[in-house]
């Protein structure tokens, strides 16, 4: 176990949610934290009910490829170094593959993979000269298996997967550390900002997202998750045996998903 009580965190999609949620988390064991998300005025909210002052609001948009190095080095500047990367930053999806239009498969692989996979490298440098650091990357339960209305988003998921495993086998040598956490259904907005067919947003809530796991519940987790220096972690309610079941009985996995209807 190594405490995060201190670290020097940066968080993307922290204007709302899941990065929200952290932010407030992380402040209360003294993590300094560096914010980031494309509002700045959410950001500014959430940084001043944040439980210390060292907060740093560095705003910008993920699919903004070329910035990322740029951003990074201001994401450094601000305390000196960084101890944790939170990828978190994201979007969803919620359409039948033969109704989505292409563009917005597009925009999950850059918003969700690319845009991530762009910081990443971005501050990887800093990482291995410092030998220490810690990406965290928040990708989903649908990083390990499959759910309709969601095929771009599941691309994007597991893609996330294959290149953070590779990462953290490519530089265990720098002492890095790589933990994916996969979130079940938690109680954000995901789903009402979720994309459509033609890129718009969804703007309604599921079920089964209002009835997931309170955020807060879900940061003390991640915390404990982090810590621990877990390679993956699985968090939510009984969604979360969709792993196994994928695992060891796939087709079993399958028939159940199609029964469940969760759009």
């Amino acid at each position: 176990m190594k405490s995060i009580n201190g670290k020097v965190v940066w968080i993307t999609g922290a204007s709302s949610g899941i990065g929200e949620a952290l932010a407030y988390e992380l402040s209360r064991k003294n993590c300094k934290l560096i914010l980031s998300a494309r509002n700045i005025e959410a950001l500014e909210l959430v940084k001043s009910k944040c439980a210390i002052a060292e907060v740093v609001v560095l705003p910008f948009d993920l699919a903004d490829f070329g910035n990322a190095k740029n951003n990074a080095e201001k994401a450094v500047a601000a305390f000196g170094k960084i101890d944790i990367l939170v990828n978190n930053g994201g979007v969803s999806q919620r359409s039948l593959i033969a109704e989505t239009d292409f563009e917005v498969d597009k925009k999950l692989i850059e918003v969700d993979y690319l845009g991530t996979v762009a910081l990443t490298k971005a501050l990887l440098p800093h990482f291995i000269k410092n030998k220490s650091g810690h990406f965290v990357t928040i990708t989903s339960l649908m990083g390990k298996f499959g759910s309709p209305y969601r095929s771009g988003y599941c691309g994007a998921k597991h893609a996330l997967h294959g290149f953070f495993d590779v990462l953290r086998m490519e530089h265990y040598k720098d002492f890095l550390d790589v933990t994916l956490i996969c979130p079940g259904f938690i109680q954000t907005n995901v789903a009402k900002n979720a994309l459509t067919a033609n890129g718009s947003s969804q703007n309604q809530e599921d079920e089964a997202t209002k009835n997931g796991m309170a955020v807060a519940v879900f940061a003390k987790k991640f915390v404990k998750a982090v810590e621990s220096n877990k390679f993956e972690a699985y968090i939510g309610g009984k969604e979360v045996l969709g792993v196994y079941l994928k695992r060891f009985f796939p087709k079993l996995l399958h028939y159940f998903v199609l029964r469940s209807k969760v759009r």
